[in-house]
C-alpha cells in the first residue's frame, strides 16, 4: 500500500483493486485525496478498464485475461519491484534461489551495514523501496531478495550484482513448468553488462549451467571442489578461501560461523564474494560471529522440560527441509507438511530414514510425504495432525528428554494461514504455552 499511497500523494490519478474490503486505514488516509479511488469485490479485474499503467502485484500471474485484453489496447503492465530497479540510482546487488536467499540477503546487508555503507534492504525482505527512491543516493547500496515471480516481469536491466544461490523444484503452482521457473530466475542476470559480476552455487546442477550464459564477471562458490581455473570461494582445512586471479586467501574460519548447518556456509561464501571488494576481514569475521540467523529459518524457540523446539516455517520446500535438518548432529522429531505446491517430495524419503525419530504430518502434502515415507520403507513412528497446536502436543509427547523437535514444513503455509510467519508466530506461541 505504500506504493499506492505514494502515487495519490504525487498527483497521480491512482485506483485500487482488490477481492476483500479491508483497507478501512488506506482509504481513511487518502480520504482527502480526489485523485484516489478503490474497487472492491470478487469481480473486481472485470472492472479493470482504460488504465495507462497496471502494477500487478507478485502473487498475480501475468497471463490474467483482463490483464491481457488491457494491454492490447495499449496498457502497460508492470510491478512494484520493477519499475524501482529502472530508477534507482544506487548500486543494486540482489539475490535469488530456491533456499538461501533470504539468510544470504540479510548477510549481504549486514556486511555492508558493518562497514558503514548506506544500506537499503528490500525486496521480499524489509521494506517496500519504491517510495523511498528520493531518498536513495548514488553511493548507497540497495540490497534486494528477488522472487521468480518478481524476475518475470524485468525488461532490460539486471542488478549490479546477481547471486543465484541454488535452483530445486518451486513454485510450480504458479510457473506453467519447471523449465519456465529456471529462465524466470535466469532473468537475473540476463541484462547484466560486462562491469556487472554474476555469482552462482558450483555445485548445483541448474545454476552451474547458468556459467554459459554469463555477460560479465562470474563467481562461483563450492563446498565440494577448490577452483583453480575459476574464480570464487571454496572450502579447504575448515576454512572459506578466495581465489580471485592468482591470488588465493583465506577470509574466514567456518567455526567462526555462528548459526549452524552447510547451507549456512554456502549463504556466507556467497554474501562474501558479493561484498568482497567492498568489506574488510574484520567486518567478515565480525559479522560471521554474531550473526543470529533470519527469524523461522532454524529458529531457536524454547527448551521444556529438556526438549528443545525449533521454528523453520521459512522452510518451504523439501530442500529447504533437508538442509535445516541437515544442520542437526542427531535425529530430530519432524512436524511437517502444508499448502501444495505442486513439486515432488520424494527426496523426503532418504531424509526421514538419515534425520528423523519421529514424524508428525499435516496439510495438504500429507500425503505426498507419506508416500515418500512409503516409498523408501521408513519405520519411524508416524502420525497426524489436524491443526498445529495438535501436532506441537503430539510431538511434545513423543519427545523423551534432549530431543529436539522441529517444525519445517517442505511447503507453503497458505492451506491453513496468511503466510510462513503467521505459521512460524502461532508455533511460538503454542511452544511458549507449553
Amino acid at each position: 500500500m505504500d506504493l499506492f499511497k505514494f502515487l495519490a500523494e504525487n498527483s497521480v490519478s491512482v485506483t485500487g483493486f482488490d477481492k476483500s474490503n479491508d483497507f478501512d486505514q488506506l482509504k481513511s488516509d487518502l480520504s482527502s485525496y480526489t485523485n484516489a479511488s478503490f474497487v472492491f469485490g470478487s469481480d473486481y479485474l472485470d472492472k479493470l478498464i482504460g488504465y495507462d499503467v497496471i502494477f500487478k502485484t507478485q502473487s498475480m500471474r501475468r497471463d490474467i485475461p483482463q490483464f491481457k485484453k488491457e494491454t492490447d489496447n495499449g496498457a502497460i503492465l508492470t510491478t512494484e519491484m520493477w519499475e524501482f530497479i529502472k530508477y534507482c540510482k544506487a548500486k543494486i546487488i540482489a539475490v535469488t534461489g530456491s533456499s538461501g536467499k533470504t539468510t544470504t540477503t540479510t548477510l549481504i546487508g549486514e556486511l555492508l551495514k558493518r562497514q558503514g555503507y548506506k544500506v537499503w534492504v528490500g525486496g521480499n525482505i524489509g521494506t517496500p523501496l519504491f517510495h523511498k527512491l528520493n531518498d536513495i543516493n548514488n553511493d548507497d547500496y540497495v540490497v534486494l531478495e528477488l522472487a521468480s515471480c518478481q524476475l518475470q516481469m524485468f525488461g532490460n536491466k539486471s542488478p549490479n550484482i546477481s547471486v543465484v544461490t541454488n535452483i530445486t523444484p518451486n513454485h510450480l503452482d504458479f510457473h506453467d513448468s519447471y523449465d519456465e521457473y529456471i529462465y524466470s530466475k535466469s532473468i537475473i542476470f540476463k541484462y547484466q553488462s560486462a562491469d556487472d559480476l554474476l555469482i552462482i552455487n558450483d555445485d548445483n546442477d541448474i545454476t552451474n549451467a547458468f556459467k554459459s550464459q554469463a555477460n560479465g564477471k562470474l563467481y562461483a562458490f563450492s563446498r565440494q571442489k577448490t577452483f583453480d581455473n575459476e574464480e570464487g570461494a571454496y572450502i579447504e582445512d575448515n576454512s572459506i578461501f578466495v581465489k580471485l586471479g592468482l591470488s588465493r586467501d583465506k577470509v574466514l574460519d567456518i567455526s567462526d560461523i555462528k548459526v549452524p548447518g552447510k547451507h549456512n556456509v554456502e549463504n556466507f561464501m556467497a554474501a562474501i564474494l558479493a561484498t568482497y571488494d567492498l568489506v574488510d576481514r574484520d567486518t567478515i569475521n565480525y559479522v560471521a560471529k554474531n550473526f543470529n540467523g533470519v527469524e523461522h529459518r532454524v529458529e531457536y524457540v524454547r527448551t521444556v522440560n529438556g526438549v528443545k523446539f525449533y521454528n523453520d516455517s521459512i522452510g518451504t520446500t523439501p530442500s529447504r527441509t533437508v538442509a535445516s535438518l541437515q544442520s542437526f548432529d542427531q535425529k530430530v522429531i519432524l512436524i511437517t507438511g502444508g499448502y501444495d505446491k505442486h513439486i515432488p517430495y520424494d527426496i523426503m524419503g532418504p531424509l526421514i530414514n538419515e534425520k528423523v525419530k519421529g514424524l508428525i504430518l499435516m496439510g495438504q502434502t500429507k500425503d505426498k510425504i507419506k508416500q515418500a515415507y512409503n516409498d523408501y520403507s521408513c519405520t519411524v513412528p508416524l502420525t497426524e495432525a489436524d491443526t498445529l497446536e495438535d501436532a506441537v502436543a503430539k510431538a511434545y509427547q513423543m519427545a523423551q528428554e534432549d530431543d529436539i523437535v522441529i517444525m519445517s514444513p517442505a511447503s507453503a503455509s497458505f492451506d491453513m494461514f496468511k503466510n510462513f510467519e503467521v505459521k512460524g508466530n502461532l508455533f511460538k506461541k503454542i511452544v511458549n504455552s507449553l
